[in-house]
C-alpha cells in the first residue's frame, strides 16, 4: 500500500515535471520568435528609415510604445507593397507620426 502510493507519487512528480520542461520550451520558443521579428523589422526601418528618423522612432518608442509599433507596421506595410521609394526623413517621419497619433487619440471628458 505505501509502495503504492510512492508509485503514484513518483508518476505525478514526473508528469509535472514533463509539463514544466515542455512550458519552459514554449516560452523560449516564443522569445526566440519574438527576438527574430525584432530583427527582421530593425532590418526594415534600416532601409526605409533616415539615422534621424530611426533615432526619433526610438526616442517615440520608450515614450508610446503603442505609437511606435503602429508607425513600424504601416511603414513595413508600406515598404512591401513597393509605395516606399525613398528613404523617409525625420520631417517625414514627424509628419506620420502626428498623422497616426491624431488618428489613434482618444479625448477624455469629465462631467460634473
Amino acid at each position: 500500500m505505501a509502495e503504492d502510493i510512492e508509485e503514484i507519487r513518483r508518476k505525478k512528480l514526473l508528469e509535472m515535471q514533463k509539463k514544466l520542461a515542455e512550458q519552459q520550451k514554449a516560452q523560449e520558443e516564443a522569445i526566440r520568435q519574438e527576438m527574430e521579428l525584432e530583427a527582421q523589422l530593425d532590418a526594415i526601418m534600416r532601409k526605409i528609415l533616415t539615422p534621424e528618423a530611426r533615432e526619433r522612432l526610438g526616442r517615440v518608442k520608450l515614450v508610446k510604445p503603442e505609437l511606435a509599433r503602429q508607425v513600424e507596421l504601416i511603414l513595413v506595410q508600406l515598404f512591401q507593397a513597393g509605395q516606399i521609394r525613398e528613404k523617409i526623413d525625420d520631417a517625414k517621419l514627424k509628419r506620420i507620426l502626428a498623422q497616426i497619433d491624431a488618428r489613434t487619440r482618444r479625448e477624455y471628458r469629465i462631467k460634473w
